[in-house]
């Protein structure tokens, strides 16, 4: 594996698990008051191209990586439908 594949696989780390925070505190408060519903719909759009988009180039690091952050917006805007 090549040193940008490291930056690359790293970059992809953050950037899913950087949504994890939320979905843990909005999932134990039940709360979802400050969360932004455009946002959220707006990156699970974007995502769920992203991931088409993976697929389409059978890129499989570039699936992995949104399919996973696919599960944690799709899990905060689901929480925001629900609880508001």
């Amino acid at each position: 594996m090549h040193a940008i594949s490291y930056i690359g696989a790293a970059a992809a780390v953050c950037t899913t698990l950087a949504y994890l925070p939320q979905v843990i505190r909005a999932w134990r408060t039940r709360s979802t008051h400050d969360v932004s519903l455009k946002m959220y719909i707006l990156m699970v759009m974007g995502t769920v191209l992203w991931l088409a988009y993976g697929v389409a180039l059978m890129d499989w690091p570039l699936i992995a990586a949104n399919a996973v952050s696919l599960v944690f917006t799709g899990s905060i805007l689901f929480l925001k439908l629900r609880y508001g």
